[in-house]
């Protein structure tokens, strides 16, 4: 599993969870595309915003691999503004790559800086 160096644990602030710290023996989690709804708690969206922003500033619109991305905050963006860059994708793959929609990330996130 690639540890992404200097990605942000967590929003700062917070117990929201951006990185994992060691792979899991049994395997990686699978990502599924979470359904956001507009009655989401604002630090829920707070945390979106901010794991969004985290990966922007890491990756930009280059492919990424999942690594030690936490795959419940990757799950909330996935399928909409993170998207798979390769095919046949696995989904509990920490070596499976991603990359961010950069068109789709702008309309969900206009506050993004850099984009």
């Amino acid at each position: 599993m690639e540890k992404h160096r200097g990605f942000p644990g967590r929003l700062p602030g917070t117990d929201f969870q951006f990185t994992i710290r060691r792979a899991n023996k049994d395997g990686a989690t699978a990502l599924v595309a979470r359904e956001r709804y507009a009655d989401r708690r604002p630090a829920d969206r707070r945390a979106d915003a901010g794991f969004m922003q985290a990966l922007w500033d890491q990756f930009g619109d280059a492919p990424f691999s999942r690594g030690n991305l936490d795959a419940g905050r990757l799950s909330w963006l996935f399928g909409r503004e993170v998207i798979p860059a390769e095919d046949p994708f696995d989904p509990t793959s920490y070596d499976a790559l991603l990359r961010i929609d950069v068109d789709v990330m702008r309309v969900g996130f206009p506050d993004i800086e850099g984009s």
